[in-house]
């Protein structure tokens, strides 16, 4: 089951032996920052890391040296907030609402998110998760919810999931998102594993954007219309470990790319 108790980042980080004695006491079937469908949470089982959902410094790779020299990366859990709907849309550009067949406006933003699994003292990429992401829109409205303000029941604009590839890769083509009172500029994902069609595992956390590129981005239409923003550091959720989770944003065409890579065990 999920919870929306956010679980913070670690604050210390552990050698490669250390942190394989530590997940050697959890038992091998422990996931890092998973929730087990099946057991006990890992922050659970490590209470050796002060009941946070990781036990290495987030910041760390955890191992490197396959042959695509990927970088397993530990994140902190974040809350799944009251807007997550499993549409399952499969789909790779999530602008169209599909039934309106508007796209939404704002300025291009391509998502690419690598996800690697350490096994033994290698990381290897996840193949086969279910990674959805969905973030509101550049007035900071979500599709498919009712709330103060906004009613777009029956809208499924900016949502959507990808299975990962066998370089534990998926890409998204969305836009910069917007904000809404309280919250910094933020993009929600998910990552689930499953066994047949029963939910097995599941990973929920947000990414979330420099102030200095948002400032570039709000600057322009649509985005100026909206007003002054919830900052990175207002953001009580921010606060709880979203440092670790910035995408690496390079500008490309007149949007950007972002990446992020994060490990699993």
């Amino acid at each position: 089951m999920t919870t929306n108790k956010p679980i913070k980042a670690v604050n210390h980080s552990l050698t490669r032996r250390e942190s394989l004695r530590l997940l050697g006491a959890a038992g091998a079937a422990a996931l890092l920052g998973w929730k087990d469908m099946q057991a006990s949470s890992v922050s659970t089982l490590l209470n050796t890391s002060g009941g946070y959902g990781a036990i290495f410094s987030p910041a760390t790779p955890l191992f490197t040296g396959n042959a695509r020299e990927l970088s397993c990366v530990a994140r902190p859990e974040q809350t799944e907030g009251p807007y997550f709907v499993d549409e399952k849309l499969n789909r790779s550009d999530i602008r169209l609402d599909p039934e309106s067949k508007s796209v939404k406006e704002g300025l291009p933003l391509r998502l690419k998110i690598n996800v690697g699994r350490a096994k033994g003292d290698v990381c290897t990429p996840l193949t086969g998760a279910h990674l959805d992401i969905w973030h509101c829109d550049a007035l900071g409205i979500y599709s498919d919810v009712r709330d103060n303000g906004f009613d777009t029941r029956g809208q499924k604009f900016l949502r959507g999931y990808q299975v990962t590839d066998i370089n534990g890769s998926v890409e998204f083509q969305t836009i910069y998102p917007g904000w809404y009172f309280g919250r910094a500029v933020h993009i929600h994902f998910k990552i689930r594993l499953f066994n047949g069609n029963q939910k097995a595992q599941e990973f929920t956390s947000q990414l979330y954007f420099e102030e200095t590129i948002t400032d570039q981005v709000y600057a322009q239409s649509p985005y100026k219309t909206k007003g002054r923003r919830t900052l990175n550091q207002q953001d009580s959720i921010f606060k709880r470990g979203g440092d670790q989770l910035m995408l690496d944003l390079k500008q490309d065409g007149p949007g950007y790319t972002g990446t992020f890579n994060i490990g699993l065990i």
